[in-house]
């Protein structure tokens, strides 16, 4: 079995895949539905693993010498 190993992402990622979701339901379906719902699910996808970095990512860890 393999263990899943999480890196710590950066607070701008979250945001950054929070802003994009809001702007492409918003304003990019407005324009064109199939990129506009594509782009959600991208950044739907990018909120969803600055989750589970929150939840399991250790930054101590990632700070250790090799």
């Amino acid at each position: 079995m393999v263990k899943l190993q999480f890196s710590p992402l950066g607070s701008a990622f979250t945001i950054f895949s929070m802003l994009g979701f809001v702007v492409s339901v918003l304003f990019v379906s407005k324009y064109d539905l199939t990129y506009g719902f594509t782009f959600a699910v991208i950044f739907f996808c990018m909120f969803i693993a600055s989750m589970q970095a929150m939840r399991h990512a250790n930054p101590d860890a990632e700070l250790q010498m090799r």
